[in-house]
């Protein structure tokens, strides 16, 4: 399976990486970045463009997908909606365009967010956005399109937030995590667990489009490398 990867340096997509890499079913993972990272990793093509929103020049890369994961995300803290839709909704439908153009059948993955409001209609201005963002993708004529809606996410592996105020939550929060989890269990996704629940949904689909995170957690569950732990 071919990987396309928007969203390789961010924490969810530092995760989603691991797990492809360690999937013995993914031969190839075109993680397309603004600049250059510097890392040389096994399975791994990293193309370059500086604007997202133009992707022509590295066309050529993305034929012949199997799947994207779209990893990419802003934090809507100090945004208007005008700025949080084009970093949103413009930016994923421009990229989903371009991919659905030259891979009509591929699986299309989107991380949307825990309370996305679908009926785009909702006083939380990030969520109608998210909602608007995830209605449009399922009407393009991908193979497949699944819309992850995570709630909280554990960072594992030496894997950090880019975002301070994210990295210092997370360092807060971590000594409640196993309360959370014997209360409410299924509701805490790992970065890993995110990984897996993508690849599982690539190869194999899932029952519903919009998947929650105990959903979520379920997919994780049956990949092969949550079974070898």
């Amino acid at each position: 399976m071919k990987v396309v990867l928007f969203g390789s340096t961010g924490m969810i997509g530092q995760g989603v990486l691991r797990e492809c890499l360690r999937d013995e079913n993914v031969t190839q993972v075109v993680a397309v970045v603004r600049a250059a990272t510097g890392r040389s990793l096994p399975k791994v093509k990293e193309v370059c463009t500086p604007d997202l929103f133009d992707l022509s020049a590295v066309e050529s890369d993305l034929q012949g997908a199997d799947a994207c994961f779209d990893c990419l995300g802003v934090s809507a803290a100090g945004l208007g909606e005008v700025d949080y839709t084009r970093l949103t909704y413009d930016l994923t439908l421009s990229i989903a365009e371009t991919l659905v153009r030259l891979n009509p059948g591929m699986t299309f993955i989107y991380v949307s967010g825990a309370g996305t409001d679908s009926s785009e209609r909702g006083r939380s201005m990030w969520a109608r956005v998210k909602g608007r963002t995830e209605n449009a993708l399922q009407r393009l004529p991908f193979g497949r399109v699944y819309l992850f809606r995570p709630g909280f996410i554990q960072p594992r592996h030496g894997i950090r937030s880019r975002t301070q105020w994210y990295r210092i939550f997370y360092a807060l929060s971590g000594p409640f995590i196993w309360l959370i989890n014997k209360f409410a269990p299924g509701v805490i996704l790992s970065t890993e667990s995110l990984g897996w629940a993508m690849l599982t949904a690539a190869q194999r689909g899932a029952s519903n489009a919009v998947l929650e995170a105990r959903e979520l957690n379920r997919l994780a569950n049956v990949h092969p490398l949550n079974t070898q732990m």
